[in-house]
């Protein structure tokens, strides 16, 4: 494979450095601190089965769809549609999901910046001698500064912009190439420290003893939901970097190997944290409270916890920075094809006006707390508008484009380039774009706004 193809469109250049950015974007966060925790709650085995189950009816068919439409189109999220149904209002899905990548972006990079600032606290043994409640308003604190976590913020974007500034193959692609193994090698090594504490059994049995008197209907839709949102549907994308892959490449493959990898990133995350917080005996929780909190809490009191508290905050900042990329190219490949800007311009154009919104939604917990919308912060807004409206609407449309829009004929070719199917194959997976899939999401979108709860 080369740089760029013959149309002059650039390409990742391997096999393995499609997987690994495909991947990188759907490892993120919410691998290490969400779903570890709801697996442990509800139901541990019972809920990973239910998971995988909806991994394999939704998750994989609408990945498998924005990698269609991004190579079938060699564009970005919202060139693919314009391209696939000029003149229609198809177009519009990719404004969404354009607009999606600047709002999470915008604060994710905070959170990222978070990460960095434990990183740095890690290594200068910032949390020796403090207790649980002295961690919790140490945290609270830092992110109501107004500066320490604008400046963290601000310092993850210009690295995840001069990333993506470089080009795909160079930047992207050369960079997940060493930091989804350097990922890996980290969790591994997190997971034998873990495993081998007194103790430690009583956290593996929390996430993996299958309960299923545990998993309720709330159980059910949080797997749904997530599935759907682990593996960075709805906002572009995949679409994006399915632009960037050659013919020859076979996209259920890819699809398989990165939704494997997610899920599995996800479990071995769950193997370092809860045998741990188990073993000492503290209080398991989700969100930034079981990260920058009950871990520190953890390490201080681990055999060698100066080590792997710098390890894990480490393996936290390479999760934030291989999703950041991939949402920054969103808006990186719009500005470059649509708006015509080099991409270089392009690049610092978009990094700066996400950092700024970034700088808002930072101060929102602290000096501009008081301004809220719907009784939300900044950040929080930003949040819900995109978790709950922009992303289940962009896969609800993506998943019908692909379904009805496109035709069967089109899809075909596309999923035969780099190997040939079955037309059971087909057959199944049209009926799942077309049905199983919309009426999914739709449940997602309709929990998510508060219409529907079970």
């Amino acid at each position: 494979m080369a740089e760029k193809n013959k149309g002059g469109r650039a390409e990742f250049s391997s096999k393995f450095g499609v997987i690994a950015a495909a991947a990188g974007s759907a490892v993120g966060l919410g691998n290490i601190w969400k779903f570890p925790y709801i697996t442990g709650v509800y139901g541990g085995a019972a809920f990973l089965f239910v998971y995988l189950g909806f991994i394999l009816a939704i998750g994989l068919p609408v990945m498998l769809s924005e990698l269609i439409i991004g190579r079938r189109s060699r564009r970005n999220a919202f060139g693919a549609f314009k391209k696939l149904a000029p003149k229609s209002m198809w177009r519009y899905v990719g404004i969404m999901g354009v607009g999606a990548a600047f709002m999470i972006l915008a604060f994710y990079g905070v959170v990222a910046g978070w990460s960095v600032e434990y990183v740095v606290l890690s290594v200068l043994n910032g949390f020796k001698s403090q207790s649980p409640e002295q961690l919790n308003e140490m945290f609270a604190q830092f992110i109501a500064a107004p500066f320490r976590p604008v400046i963290y913020q601000l310092v993850f974007m210009f690295l995840t912009g001069l990333i993506v500034m470089v080009g795909i193959k160079n930047g992207i692609e050369k960079n997940v190439k060493i930091l989804m193994p350097l990922l890996v090698v980290i969790i591994l090594v997190l997971d034998v420290r873990a495993v081998t504490l007194p103790g430690a059994g009583e956290g593996l049995r929390f996430l993996f003893h299958p309960d299923f008197s545990k998993l309720t209907g709330e159980g059910i839709l949080s797997a749904l939901g997530h599935a759907f949102f682990s593996l960075s549907l709805g906002m572009g994308t995949l679409i994006t970097y399915g632009s960037y892959i050659d013919k020859e490449n076979n996209l259920i493959n890819t699809a398989i190997n990165v939704t494997v990898a997610d899920t599995m990133i996800a479990i071995l995350a769950g193997v370092a944290i809860f045998p741990a917080v188990f073993a000492f005996g503290i209080e398991a929780g989700s969100g930034p409270g079981l990260v920058f909190i009950t871990l520190p809490t953890v390490f201080e009191q681990m055999p060698g916890g100066y080590v792997f508290s710098i390890l894990f905050f480490v393996l936290l900042t390479v999760a934030a920075l291989t999703s950041s990329i991939s949402i920054l190219e969103v808006v990186v490949a719009y500005f470059h094809e649509e708006l015509k800007l080099k991409r270089k311009i392009a690049t610092v154009f978009a990094t700066v006006i996400i950092a700024l919104l970034g700088v808002i939604c930072s101060l929102s917990m602290g000096i501009f707390e008081d301004y809220t919308f719907f009784d939300l912060n900044f950040f929080d807004l930003l949040d819900w508008i995109s978790a709950n409206l922009l992303l289940p609407l962009g896969g609800l449309f993506i998943s019908l484009f692909v379904g009805w829009k496109l035709g069967r004929k089109r899809v075909r070719e596309e999923i035969e380039k780099g190997g040939s199917i079955s037309a059971l194959f087909l057959s199944v997976f049209i009926f799942l774009v077309r049905f199983i899939a919309p009426f999914a999401i739709a449940i997602v979108f309709l929990k998510g706004i508060g219409l529907l709860n079970i």
